[in-house]
């Protein structure tokens, strides 16, 4: 059977592609000339853009694969059907990205397969790195109907059928281990990370912002999606998804209160202080105001608007990743840090290449039909677009 495959140059991609090949660039200093020569990480800061970014950022932007499919299958959200492809294929790759992200930030990156052969089980990097590989094997039998589908292959298509809801399962149950123990990672550090966000409860405070997160990111991602590919805003199919967000922010804005307020902490909010302002700032653009926007229905209903609401999450759970593990971080290491040029390079040639492939993923299989029978010629006709 013979496959048409497609991919259209356009301005947007060609950019794209462009800062693809610097990125490379950089790769070969990293790789071949170490980080010392290309990052401006020292021993005071060891973690900078890629774990804050490539890493924590990356697994909680990825979120959205496991919010909608327990909304979908776990909750009988059948509404939400056209959510399910795009969010598993954004999580795939978006833990992919994660991978490759891990595998600059490493200094002996070619021992990154010992997580596998020498056990730490009391540590929870290993429980991380367990729960990631396991979560990426399960995100590709999610996703591999699509691929079933693309070549026609019905008796796969039905194993897996016969499978999703265990794999649902498994892959709602390993987010949650290790979406929460990125926030345990920081708990080793009461006398580094500043009071704001260090907390017995960042296990909590990190599962339910990825949460949120999940949400907001679901309705950027189709929003867009839909827009470059020309396709039929799911306008009202978001709004419905965009409902649960006031009451995940709601809990995330009570038990972070209580939590400073408990802590002896509450006052360290108005200091005045490069970390309270921070701290300020991503409740505000992160937790208040997409909450308050959510709870109006016809701010929900607005396309627009709904869009901002979840630009706001997305952009407030980045700025607490951020947070946590940099600027809440530099005032016990006593020195500032900015990422090199050839840092940032590399970041956005992760960026860069996991929207090339979404696009070319999405005009070439069936992503935006929810039983397939549509949408693949649309986005390939509408691909100029995007």
């Amino acid at each position: 059977m013979k496959h048409n495959w497609t991919f259209k140059m356009t301005p947007t991609r060609g950019v794209l592609i462009g800062i693809v090949l610097l990125g490379l660039v950089s790769s070969y200093v990293r790789f071949f000339k170490g980080l010392g020569a290309a990052t401006n990480l020292t021993d005071q800061f060891p973690w900078g853009l890629w774990i804050a970014f490539d890493v924590i950022c990356g697994v909680a932007l990825a979120a959205g694969a496991f919010t909608t499919a327990a909304a979908f299958y776990i909750f009988n959200k059948k509404k939400f059907e056209p959510l399910i492809r795009p969010a598993i294929l954004t999580g795939f790759l978006g833990y992919i990205l994660v991978a490759m992200g891990l595998i600059f930030d490493l200094g002996k990156y070619y021992y990154i397969w010992h997580a596998i052969i020498y056990w730490q089980p009391r540590s929870v990097m290993f429980e991380v790195a367990w729960c990631v590989m396991i979560y990426l094997t399960v995100l590709a039998l999610e996703f591999s109907p699509v691929v079933f589908e693309k070549f026609r292959n019905v008796k796969a298509q039905r194993i897996i059928h016969s499978i999703t809801i265990p794999l649902v399962c498994l892959g709602i149950i390993l987010s949650t281990l290790h979406q929460s123990s990125l926030g345990s990672l920081f708990l080793i550090v009461p006398s580094k990370l500043h009071p704001l966000w260090w907390s017995p409860m960042l296990p909590i405070f990190f599962f339910t912002s990825a949460v949120a997160i999940g949400i907001g990111m679901v309705i950027v991602e189709t929003s867009l999606s839909t827009r470059s590919f020309g396709l039929k805003p799911e306008t009202h199919v978001l709004a419905d998804f965009a409902k649960a967000l006031p009451v995940v922010l709601g809990i995330y804005l009570v038990i972070k209160l209580g939590d400073l307020a408990y802590r002896g902490h509450l006052a360290s909010i108005f200091q005045s202080s490069v970390e309270s302002n921070m701290f300020l700032l991503e409740m505000l653009i992160g937790v208040i105001a997409p909450g308050i926007m959510a709870c109006i229905p016809s701010l929900r209903k607005n396309s627009r608007s709904l869009f901002a609401i979840g630009a706001l999450v997305v952009l407030g759970v980045m700025i607490n990743r951020f947070n946590v593990s940099l600027v809440g971080m530099a005032g016990a290491a006593g020195q500032s840090y900015f990422p090199s040029w050839m840092e940032i390079s590399i970041t956005a040639m992760l960026i860069s290449g996991g929207v090339l492939v979404y696009t070319f993923v999405a005009e070439n299989f069936p992503i935006f039909a929810a039983h397939g029978e549509q949408s693949t010629e649309q986005a390939e006709k509408s691909g100029q677009a995007a």
